[in-house]
Parts: structure tokens; C-alpha cells; sequence
């Protein structure tokens, strides 16, 4: 079995960068390579309403369940969890690594051509106008926040042009110690 130099893969970046897609790509390639895993997709764990006052993304919420649900995948012989969130700050990316219990963490931060994101967006939101909206204006804007927080990303990749497997391919070769 190959030896993963992470135990765990924060997939960090702005509305329709592809999170899900690459964090569920990864998954499935660990999964081929017989390394045991987990895949999170942290939106889930922060869908709940009202939001708590001072918290409008719910983001003390999904840490508490990140911190739960990774023990549980870890009890059960996960050795790398990949994880889809958004962290604006080093400071939440710092949260996240320690609700994960993580020692060895890898931070990848996906990015995207604006027009592209446009796109995406239309394609996920076309029949819910509100939504579309929001997320259009959300990614520049989030996009902007990632880039000015002074991540030391241990990746960073342009998803633009690429496909989720070939955004997991990339990763996967971060995560599994060579020969």
C-alpha cells in the first residue's frame, strides 16, 4: 500500500473553483490506490438555519461537526481525509487543522478564470435566479478575500482548463510518498 506524506487535504477556494468535484475526484483516486480515506464536503456540515448571531456562514458550527465526523472517519482506519471548504483566513485554516486533529495537513487552493466561474455558476444555479445571483457576485469577491490573506498554499491550482481528474492527479501526487 502507498505511503501518504499527508493525513489530511483541505481543498480550499472560491465558489465554483470545483471543491466538491476535485475533493470527490481525490477520494476516488486514494480509493484506487488502496489508501484509505474519507471525503467531506463541508457546506454539509454548515446547513442549518437560523445562522448563529456574528456567524453568518456557520463556521463555528461546521468546525464542531468537522470535529466529530473526522474522529468518526479516523476511528474507522481513514488515513487521509479530504476535505471541500472555504478558510478566508490562515487563522481559519489554523481552526480547521486543529478540528481535524491533523499533524500533517496539505492546503490546496483552486482558482478560476472569472468568465469560467460565470459559467459554472449558470450551469449549477440556472433555474434558481437568487442563488445565481449571489454566487456571481460571491466568487470575485471571495476570490479577492483568499488572494489578499496570505495563504502560504502548499498548492495552489488554476482549474480553468483542467477536469477533476486531472485536478486530482495533481494532488495525489502531493499526497503519495514516491518510491
Amino acid at each position: 500500500m502507498p505511503i501518504a506524506r499527508f493525513d489530511t487535504v483541505l481543498i480550499n477556494g472560491s465558489v465554483g473553483t470545483g471543491k466538491t468535484s476535485a475533493a470527490e475526484a481525490v477520494g476516488e483516486a486514494l480509493q484506487r490506490c488502496g489508501v484509505s480515506g474519507a471525503v467531506i464536503d463541508v457546506d454539509w456540515l454548515r446547513r442549518s438555519w437560523p445562522a448563529r448571531e456574528g456567524d453568518p456562514f456557520r463556521t463555528a458550527l461546521a468546525l464542531e461537526n468537522l470535529q466529530a465526523i473526522t474522529a468518526n472517519f479516523r476511528r474507522a482506519g481513514a488515513a487521509v481525509v479530504v476535505v471541500a471548504t472555504v478558510m478566508e483566513t490562515p487563522d481559519q485554516l489554523q481552526r480547521t487543522t486543529v478540528a481535524l486533529g491533523s499533524p500533517r495537513p496539505l492546503h490546496v487552493r483552486l482558482t478560476l478564470d472569472p468568465d469560467v466561474a460565470r459559467s459554472r455558476l449558470a450551469g449549477r444555479h440556472g433555474d434558481d435566479e437568487a442563488a445565481l445571483s449571489w454566487h456571481t457576485r460571491r466568487h470575485p469577491e471571495l476570490a479577492g478575500v483568499l488572494e489578499r490573506a496570505g495563504f502560504t498554499d502548499d498548492m495552489r491550482i488554476d482549474t480553468t482548463h483542467k477536469r477533476p481528474r486531472e485536478v486530482a492527479r495533481e494532488i495525489l501526487s502531493a499526497i503519495i510518498a514516491g518510491p
